[in-house]
């Protein structure tokens, strides 16, 4: 007798009782259970509509507790001693705007580095050139620099 590989065989388990309940009692049918689909949003959409509304705003892009938290510990970190910095909310605040005004200008150089390499995601040699062209202080040498 010759058997056949690609037959199925019939499984000698019986099905869970949850299925066979399922199976034999007639219910609602799927299309009135689920509702209508939205329209979904080409790709880009969202993304350009954000930076619509950030654009609008003056507001502050960093989180206020947290940005003061860390200028708290590199504070810390930098005082020769080890002695707690008072910091008034103004300071901090100052910090915090210049800050978030560098941070715009290297991103916004970064995309036209991008966009001279024919690119529409920046990538840390973008960051990297913006960093060495734009003056923007020290920058990370790498190994073929020296």
């Amino acid at each position: 007798m010759v058997r056949h590989g690609n037959r199925k065989r019939k499984s000698s388990t019986p099905q869970k009782l949850g299925q066979a309940k399922a199976q034999n009692q007639p219910g609602p049918s799927r299309e009135s259970v689920t509702p209508p689909r939205r329209k979904r949003a080409r790709p880009g959409t969202k993304a350009l509509k954000e930076i619509r509304q950030y654009q609008k705003t003056t507001d502050l892009l960093i989180r206020k507790l947290p940005f003061a938290r860390l200028v708290r510990e590199v504070g810390m970190a930098v005082s020769a001693r080890s002695i707690e910095l008072y910091w008034q909310a103004s300071a901090i605040m100052a910090l915090q705007e210049a800050s978030e005004a560098f941070l715009v200008r290297m991103f916004e150089d970064a995309n036209l580095c991008c966009h001279h390499a024919k690119r529409v995601t920046i990538m840390n040699k973008d960051l990297w050139l913006a960093r060495r062209i734009g003056g923007y202080g020290i920058y990370m040498e790498r190994e073929y620099d020296r």
